[in-house]
């Protein structure tokens, strides 16, 4: 029986999950026409074009505020500015650039934590003032937040001619053949991932 991963090995995990089930869902969206990506539709956010906006822009916001921490700076003097304008993409191919570059950031920062990383207080700059978060949990509610509205997206998608991917498969060892293709897109391998040979 292999030993039990360390905790900031399970958020490197959870960091390349999130960076495959974002892979496939933008590829599907990728498919969608302009009319599609923008229609209205009912969820929290009011199109596809809404929700995967909100998804990055709510990843540039966490994912600066835990490199600034785990680089010993404070906190963003301005971090509504990622907000600013709300969706930046009007397109999904430059908004899906834009997340897979974020992924690869929130990867490579969940690659380099320790265990005795994972408690380093994240200050983020509030309208009420500074709140202060230990980066487990930080990263513990961004994963959250990106599972939530991505299975909003994967319901929007329903009604449109595109089929929703898969994303409740994920990483038992079973599974390997069904990420296979994905994982060779993303430069992703099982052994990089798990660490185990």
């Amino acid at each position: 029986m292999s030993s039990p991963p360390s905790l900031a090995h399970h958020f490197a995990t959870e960091a390349y999950n999130n960076a495959w089930a974002n892979h496939r869902l933008l590829e599907a969206c990728g498919r969608l026409s302009q009319a599609e990506f923008v229609a209205p539709r009912t969820s929290f956010f009011p199109s596809i074009k809404a929700t995967l906006n909100h998804i990055l822009t709510v990843d540039w916001f966490y994912v600066d505020a835990l490199e600034r921490a785990l680089s010993g700076r404070g906190p963003h003097e301005d971090p509504g500015a990622f907000f600013r304008p709300e969706e930046p993409f009007e397109g999904c191919a430059e908004l899906g650039a834009r997340q897979r570059a974020t992924d690869r950031r929130l990867v490579a920062l969940c690659e380099a934590l320790r265990d005795e990383d994972v408690g380093t207080e994240v200050a983020i700059r509030r309208p009420r003032g500074i709140a202060r978060d230990p980066a487990r949990r930080i990263l513990a509610h961004l994963f959250q937040h990106q599972i939530h509205h991505r299975g909003q997206v994967h319901a929007m998608l329903a009604g449109t001619a595109v089929a929703p991917p898969q994303l409740d498969e994920f990483y038992c060892v079973g599974d390997a053949a069904l990420r296979a293709e994905d994982f060779a897109a993303l430069g992703f391998s099982e052994a990089a991932i798990w660490r185990d040979g």
